[in-house]
């Protein structure tokens, strides 16, 4: 038996998240349909990160373990012949029988994109939040500041999150502007059921005046969902890339 690591890039407009459900069509239903028609065997995958419904990817992970002989780094491009357009494998090797990616260490980074103009455009749709309200991107930052370092999320994750704890540790956020485009990003040890889209519809508040950069210790400490801002829409959010420590 061996295990391979994809690493996967996908559009999540078309798809129901990454997590197999009953009767739609999700990420890891379609590559577990791919792998097990390229190896004429059962195949499930066991994903890094379960985004949600129109979410985007980049680099998210998968593993899957099978008993084929094709070499690690040739996965990809047998299986690319056979994933849709918006599904590619961006990278595939054999790891350790033993490596799991949900259990252990890692960073992950997202990216959440803000279209700050006068006018939508349709180009950007489904892969930025359009807001026409001025967002003041020092404010913005100033605010990130204190989401930085080891902090109970509970505010800034869903009422429906289930964790065993809600302490997560955030090595960077940062807010930036090209022409009309916002870019938050986020690296952290992980993250909550939806953290990165409160925190950028809590950065977004900032941005506008409704909030003070200040208010986000508040925040913090209130272990309240109601007091952060308001959850942005998926089609904003990337997961952008994994980093594991070295074995």
């Amino acid at each position: 038996m061996r295990r391979i690591m994809l690493t996967v890039a996908y559009d999540g407009t078309n798809y129901h998240g990454w997590q197999i459900q009953p009767n739609v069509i999700t990420i890891e239903s379609v590559l577990n349909e791919a792998l097990s028609s390229l190896f004429k065997e059962e195949i499930h995958v066991i994903g890094a990160s379960r985004t949600d419904t129109g979410v985007h990817a980049l680099g998210n992970i998968a593993v899957f373990d099978t008993e084929a002989r094709m070499p690690g780094d040739k996965v990809s491009y047998a299986l690319n012949q056979r994933l849709p357009q918006d599904i590619r494998i961006e990278d595939s090797r054999e790891v350790p029988l033993d490596f799991h990616p949900r259990h252990c260490n890692s960073r992950k980074t997202y990216e959440y994109k803000i279209l700050n103009r006068e006018f939508p455009l349709p180009t950007y749709r489904l892969y930025a939040h359009f807001t026409y309200v001025p967002l003041d991107v020092t404010r913005m930052q100033q605010a990130a500041d204190y989401l930085v370092g080891e902090h109970d999320f509970k505010s800034f994750c869903s009422v429906n999150t289930v964790a065993e704890t809600t302490v997560r540790t955030l090595y960077s956020v940062k807010v930036s502007k090209e022409s009309d485009m916002i870019t938050i990003r986020a690296t952290g040890s992980g993250f909550l059921y939806n953290m990165v889209r409160i925190i950028a519809g809590t950065l977004m508040e900032v941005g506008k005046g409704s909030m003070s950069p200040e208010q986000i210790p508040q925040i913090l400490a209130a272990l309240d969902r109601q007091k952060a801002g308001p959850t942005a829409p998926a089609c904003g959010l990337t997961l952008y890339a994994y980093e594991f420590e070295k074995r």
